[in-house]
């Protein structure tokens, strides 16, 4: 029984890297095309996440109260989306900036992902999300200020025309701290959008928000984190234009 139990998750693995790659190849793609291709996958990825969302809702909410929760995923996603295009339209390098918001939930992930598997310890709410621990959002806080740091290097490289490890070494210098505070805000906010993707999908009664990803559940359950952090920058900037 070993030996069967063992082949649908070599299999599972398979799907989920085969997955990964065509995902940051599409996205790398149309991130370095931008213009027209980059609007046309930003549009692609929000339907996706409008068409699971509205999924979840009507699981567990009727009448007005499911067209009030269609309505502020529209808002929730849209606001996002116009981010996501107002950032690789924010200067002549506008690569750099989408890059920051997307690796530091990537670097969240990941390091979330490590430091719970290494050190566990008390979950942080585990009636949404049992996996989540304390020790994985301190992984978390420490990828998200690491993946900071790695594209403020970049940023210098492509800028300064500096060796990778001056740059990184001016970056720690110059800018650790203030890249370990946004660090620590980016993988707070993420998770909390982890968390509320989860809660949706605890009260619809489902596991993954969709199949549209195989092996790795739907869009929203893979850009949950990173519409937390968009729609945050969107609420900052709006108020930092009132006052």
């Amino acid at each position: 029984m070993a030996g069967v139990e063992s082949n649908p998750k070599k299999s599972d693995l398979g799907v989920r890297t085969v997955s990964a790659l065509v995902m940051v190849g599409v996205a790398g793609t149309a991130l370095w095309l931008g213009g027209t291709v980059w609007m046309l996958f930003v549009m692609a990825v929000a339907l996706g996440v409008l068409w699971e969302w509205r999924a979840l809702a009507l699981k567990f909410a009727s009448g007005i109260q499911a067209a009030a929760w269609i309505v502020a995923g529209m808002v929730y996603v849209g606001a996002a989306a116009a981010m996501l295009l107002y950032l690789r339209n924010a200067g002549p390098q506008s690569v750099v900036p989408v890059l920051y918001v997307v690796l530091a939930v990537i670097g969240t992930d990941v390091g979330a992902y490590f430091a719970g598997r290494t050190i566990g310890g008390p979950k942080i709410a585990p009636r949404i999300s049992p996996s989540k621990t304390w020790a994985g959002l301190g992984g978390g806080m420490f990828g998200a200020s690491l993946a900071l740091l790695a594209v403020r290097s970049l940023d210098c490289g492509m800028t300064d025309a500096i060796s990778p490890g001056v740059c990184f070494s001016e970056a720690m210098a110059q800018d650790g701290a203030r890249m370990l505070g946004f660090g620590m805000a980016a993988a707070v906010i993420a998770q909390a959008g982890d968390f509320f993707e989860s809660w949706m999908k605890r009260r619809a009664g489902v596991k993954d928000s969709g199949r549209a990803i195989p092996g790795h559940g739907g869009v929203f359950d893979r850009v949950d984190g990173l519409l937390a952090i968009l729609f945050a920058m969107v609420v900052m900037l709006a108020i930092g234009s009132l006052l």
